[in-house]
């Protein structure tokens, strides 16, 4: 079967069991990912209001945006469990409320503990859309999970384009309530025709017998023919979920590639998020100017969006776990290389630096699900992710506390090198990647 016939079967049987084309479920997984990105890339724009309307340090507000990696991390497995069993409509429902709510909530709030609490309300709500849009990618895109994933992801941090521009233009104490309010009813609306568009496919919707794909004579997983896909390798390619059974969580948590890809994530994203926290004082610590740092930060989310999708669809076409190692060992040379052209004083390449760093580092949001989901299945990708999804919080604590404390231990340098050594690390590991072999039929 060559890879056009394979496209052709994906898409007609997608057809045939939603009624229309799966690439809306897509565009709807995307508008609701953008919808919620205000609560991660606003936050910023809105801070210094909110500190003077409760007449409160910037430095009370960090808890703030602190809870909200906490919730929308700890709200994704079981959202991810829920939908796994029972679609993803309710629970969409559900997070329409609670990202709505939140905001809109916000704009009422008169004491700071109810800040604290609705900003966490609304970070569970952000959770949810996120577990569902990006399993909603892999559980209708299995042959193009890469590219469809980097749609999703990059939704969340392109939808800031649209938020930034009018909450910065009236981020003053008088008129924050009405954009608050404004954006929360936004986020409702958006997520409430995600919700009634979403749907699941059929179990096992892939497998279905159309004259390739024969049952094994147990009654268990089937082997679809993979043809023309030598070329994706045998050891982590983006066909690999295709006949392999499903496994739970439970049974995830005991293999011993969980646990690599646990660590790997736990390094990309502490390398990751240490140029996002800590870039803008490194740059400014080597001497370069204010405007430097700013455009280098500013830089970054770009980057990163569009790393997403080349990146994820380059991981489609060629074997993933290849693709993987290649863009994690290139994102710890180039912070390597930040690192020294920082340090010499050559700005023009130490921003070039700083966007490649970033570019073979953030496709980890994109790498690491579809990854799972060719070892593990597709039936529970989202409690399985959800559970890989936390590392993202050891992870911060790596690029915030643990870079804080290094940078005054040891200084700049040293910081910057040590991330540049876990994402190589990360890189290396990857070659150690092997499909769980499946001891039990589910």
């Amino acid at each position: 079967m060559t890879g056009e016939d394979s496209e052709i079967n994906y898409t007609q049987r997608a057809r045939d069991a939603l009624g229309f084309s799966r690439w809306w479920q897509i565009a709807a997984a995307a508008a609701m990912m953008a919808a919620v990105s205000p609560y991660q890339y606003v936050w910023s724009s809105i801070q210094e209001p909110l500190a003077a309307a409760f007449d409160v340090s910037l430095a009370a507000l960090g808890l703030v945006f602190s809870l909200h990696v906490v919730f929308q991390s700890l709200s994704q497995f079981p959202a991810g469990w829920w939908r796994d069993r029972n679609g993803p409509r309710r629970v969409t429902f559900l997070a329409a409320a609670l990202a709505g709510g939140g905001y809109v909530g916000l704009a009422y709030a008169t004491d700071l503990w109810q800040l604290y609490v609705l900003y966490s309300v609304g970070a569970v709500g952000v959770g949810i859309i996120y577990t569902v849009a990006v399993n909603t990618a892999l559980k209708w895109f299995p042959d193009r999970a890469g590219l469809t994933t980097g749609i999703g992801t990059m939704a969340f941090a392109a939808g800031s384009a649209v938020f930034i521009p009018y909450v910065q233009a009236n981020a003053t104490v008088e008129g924050y309530p009405a954009v608050l309010r404004n954006v929360g009813i936004l986020i409702l609306g958006v997520l409430v025709l995600g919700a009634v568009v979403l749907r699941d496919p059929p179990s096992r919707w892939i497998e279905q017998t159309d004259g390739r794909a024969t049952r094994e004579s147990d009654g268990g997983a089937r082997e679809l023919d993979r043809g023309n896909r030598g070329d994706r390798g045998s050891d982590g390619g983006a066909w690999e979920s295709v006949g392999r059974r499903s496994f739970t969580w439970r049974e995830v948590i005991r293999t011993w590639q969980f646990w690599l890809l646990y660590a790997m994530f736990v390094a990309v994203s502490g390398a990751d998020l240490l140029i996002i926290a800590q870039i803008v004082g490194f740059a400014e610590s080597v001497g370069f100017t204010t405007i430097v740092a700013t455009v280098t930060a500013t830089r970054l989310p770009i980057a990163s969006g569009v790393s997403w999708i080349v990146v994820g669809d380059v991981s489609d076409r060629f074997n993933r776990k290849h693709v993987m190692a290649a863009s994690f060992l290139l994102a710890g040379v180039f912070r390597i290389l930040m690192v020294y052209v920082g340090v010499v004083g050559t700005e023009l390449l130490f921003v070039a630096s700083v966007i490649l760093a970033m570019f073979f580092s953030s496709p980890l949001y994109v790498l690491f699900p579809s990854i799972l989901s060719d070892y593990f299945g597709l039936e529970h990708s989202s409690s399985n992710y959800a559970l890989l999804y936390s590392a993202k919080m050891c992870g911060g604590i790596i690029g915030g506390i643990g870079a804080g404390y290094v940078v005054l231990s040891s200084g700049w340098t040293t910081t910057f090198v040590a991330g540049g050594v876990l994402a190589t690390a990360a890189g290396v590991a990857a070659f150690a990647l092997r499909p769980p072999k499946p001891t039990v039929s589910n």
